[in-house]
């Protein structure tokens, strides 16, 4: 009796900590179900792990020490290694948007030799932002499914542009404030709330142009996984299921494999420990604060977060990131900042953002809304205070703030004055209907998001029903 072919996955990550990280967990869940993974890294994120984690850095050790088949290789994005993708993203994107298609296609046709059928069967499991993922897939004749790190809503809002565009919405007008009721699946949703792609000022550039390739790209694709839960975006990915195979299988981040095989040296940067200091403090009584691995902001706004802080009456541990400034240069506090906070405050330039999450000493988060912070912070119960900045952030918020109520907002218009930073902190922690209601409803949320990963639960549900579907297919 013949035997039948292995399944073969080739998972292509954007180069992006917040893309990487639930990447990573998805090649751990998949390869946990007998699958043989390849995780392609691009070079100069190979190079950026090595640098912060030395050169023999692999992070699917304790994951091939358990029987999981999970391989690397590496891929040129066509620039050199030590070429700043993030404040030259703009020379960057053009790059891609325009010739990586083929140079995808052809670095997929030289890898697939060692796996030719009959005795493989591969697929592509590509981030949905790679513009020609999908197209390249197709070129060589295995299916293509995408990958969307973000919320559904998000994706859906994408999705839907030519009705946004229709409708006056899109480019949409930076200053407006309009209620929007015609996109399928959601009552309702301000312009203010918008991806900030679909704004105006953003909409004939790098990103904008980006998102809608990889939208026009994305509906050819075979499923779509979304790092999501069922529950929390029901009515959204009802809509979307209704034109593609999508299954929400989120925050893969907690799936069963993933947490049980810590994942090392998955950081861009070398992290630092701060379990000590927090074991020190009361629980609940302090205030975790970080925008992430992305986000460049003003020496201004930095200032009056930092005298916010100073006049806040909470503890907090402040990550701030080497490089965060608009330049890429390094934050310097001010004078006399790290004196007077002594016991007060730690800072340090990177976290391991669970370990800080799950201390039974935090009580809230301080956070950008980049969409891993959010639900890690859901998954922990840790009620939020919302700054988002730009991409998905302001739609996480409308998420986190209107829609669930486990956080409130840190300023209504973009801009920071200090006593008004206090203000929020103080009432995040000592503002007991404030505090309580919050607490309440980021329970309820957290029940939620960790029963989607029980036995029965809806992302292992749909992970199953996607590889059931995938295995049909091919």
């Amino acid at each position: 009796e013949a035997k039948s072919p292995k399944l073969h996955a080739v998972m292509l990550s954007l180069g992006f900590q917040g893309h990487m990280t639930p990447f990573f967990n998805l090649a751990i869940t998949v390869a946990s179900k007998g699958i043989t993974v390849t995780l392609v890294q691009l070079e100069h994120i190979r190079h950026q792990l090595s640098q912060a984690h030395g050169p023999l850095v692999d992070p699917f050790a304790a994951a091939r020490d358990s029987g999981l088949d999970i391989r690397c290789t590496t891929m040129s994005d066509g620039f050199d290694v030590d070429f700043d993708r993030q404040l030259r993203f703009v020379e960057y994107g053009e790059k891609l948007l325009d010739g990586f298609e083929e140079h995808l296609y052809e670095f997929l046709g030289e890898l697939l030799v060692g796996f030719q059928s009959p005795d493989w069967v591969n697929f592509l499991v590509a981030d949905t932002l790679y513009a020609s993922a999908t197209n390249a897939a197709r070129k060589c004749g295995i299916p293509s499914v995408s990958f969307w790190t973000e919320p559904a809503l998000v994706f859906h809002m994408v999705y839907h542009v030519e009705l946004l565009r229709e409708n006056g919405h899109y480019p949409c007008k930076d200053d407006l404030k309009e209620e929007i009721t015609y996109l399928p699946g959601i009552s309702s949703i301000n312009t203010e709330d918008l991806l900030t792609a679909l704004r105006e000022s953003e909409a004939s550039g790098i990103i904008s142009r980006f998102l809608i390739k990889s939208f026009q790209d994305v509906r050819n694709a075979d499923f779509i996984l979304y790092n999501t839960v069922q529950e929390l975006e029901e009515s959204v990915l009802s809509v979307l299921n209704r034109h593609q195979p999508g299954y929400a299988i989120g925050p893969i981040n907690f799936s069963e494999k993933a947490l049980s095989l810590n994942i090392e040296g998955k950081s861009l940067w070398s992290v630092s420990d701060c379990t000590g200091w927090l074991d020190s403090k009361p629980p609940g009584s302090v205030l975790y604060v970080s925008f992430g691995s992305y986000i460049n902001t003003s020496k201004e706004l930095m200032d009056e977060l930092a005298h916010g802080l100073l006049l806040g009456e909470v503890n907090f541990v402040w990550a701030v990131r080497t490089g965060i400034l608009i330049n890429g240069e390094a934050y310097s506090f001010p004078d006399g900042f790290e004196e007077k906070i002594k016991d007060k405050g730690l800072i340090i330039p990177w976290s391991n953002q669970l370990e800080v999450l799950s201390n039974p000493a935090v009580g809230g988060f301080l956070t950008h809304n980049g969409w891993n912070s959010t639900v890690e912070s859901i998954w922990y119960g840790v009620p939020m205070i919302c700054f988002p900045f730009t991409f998905d952030q302001p739609v996480n918020r409308k998420l986190v703030v209107d829609d669930w109520k486990i956080g409130i907002n840190l300023s209504e218009d973009g801009s920071l004055e200090r006593k008004r930073v206090a203000e929020k902190i103080n009432s995040l922690f000592y503002d007991e209907e404030i505090s309580s209601s919050l607490k309440k409803r980021m329970k309820e949320l957290k029940g939620i998001v960790h029963d989607a990963f029980q036995v029965g639960g809806s992302s292992r549900r749909n992970f199953d029903k996607f590889l059931q579907d995938l295995k049909k297919k091919v």
